[in-house]
């Protein structure tokens, strides 16, 4: 996917139900500009509407998932004034929020770095896999920042209130394996087999049917937003109409037979 005037900082490929989208700005370590924020929102919102794609995988060039922030964007619009500086924030607010929008499962692949807005990005995602030797941290405030992608209030919502607060506080920095101890993503994997365990798993997911896929995405979403009551209402209607519906037939016979098999 190309814009315009040049290369877009973030590239599509589709293929056998899984679109890859790539942060393409290998130089800065995929760091995030106002551009590669709107690109980002644009190419997951471009994808989320196809019938053809059934997983979507974001991750980054070079091998490095994000850096965070561009500091010369950030130090540009900040001399440009308030409004200007809002823009950047904003625009990767709503990449995030996009994420959790589109109906088909986000998985992030990350490898290599994943710092700050990187970070912020990997926690959006519906599914985090992650190299072992990746180097991941909220590393704002070792510069004297403060969070401005999400991290302040999604960090607690994942790891609870201690840890969030002193990974913030602390800037220290966590692999791969200390990811998925933390529950901040559900895989980790050597750096010779990372491709190709995220191939696989993508490749499960996209062979599932994809309106229980895009069901269960958005139970699971919408109930993080509401109570335990209103939740299980929202999944006995979900799996009444699915069952009623189209899926029914097909579904509760496969369920069946492989129940049968397993007696």
């Amino acid at each position: 996917m190309k814009a315009a005037d040049g290369p877009t900082p973030v590239t599509i490929d589709i293929s056998a139900g899984i679109a890859t989208l790539t942060l393409d700005r290998p130089g800065a370590i995929n760091a995030v500009t106002t551009a590669l924020a709107a690109a980002l929102e644009q190419a997951l919102r471009h994808v989320g509407a196809s019938a053809e794609v059934r997983v979507v995988v974001v991750r980054g060039a070079g091998g490095n998932f994000c850096a965070g922030g561009d500091f010369e964007e950030v130090q540009r619009l900040r001399s440009v004034g308030r409004e200007a500086l809002r823009t950047l924030f904003a625009a990767f607010r709503d990449a995030c929020a996009a994420v959790s929008e589109i109906p088909q499962p986000v998985i992030a692949a990350v490898e290599g770095v994943a710092m700050a807005g990187g970070f912020e990005l990997m926690q959006a995602s519906d599914i985090v896999l992650v190299r072992d030797d990746a180097r991941i941290s909220d590393n704002h405030v070792n510069f004297g920042m403060v969070p401005g992608g999400g991290g302040s209030q999604r960090l607690p919502r994942l790891v609870g209130r201690q840890r969030a607060t002193a990974l913030l506080l602390s800037g220290d920095r966590l692999s791969g394996a200390d990811a998925v101890a933390w529950g901040l993503a559900y895989r980790s994997f050597p750096a010779d087999t990372f491709d190709e365990a995220v191939a696989a798993f993508a490749r499960k997911l996209a062979d599932r049917r994809p309106d229980a896929v895009q069901t269960i995405k958005r139970l699971v979403r919408d109930g993080l937003t509401t109570d335990v009551e209103k939740g299980l209402d929202l999944e006995l209607d979900a799996v009444v109409d699915h069952i009623a519906g189209d899926a029914g037939g097909t579904s509760v016979s496969a369920f069946a037979d492989r129940k049968e098999g397993t007696s």
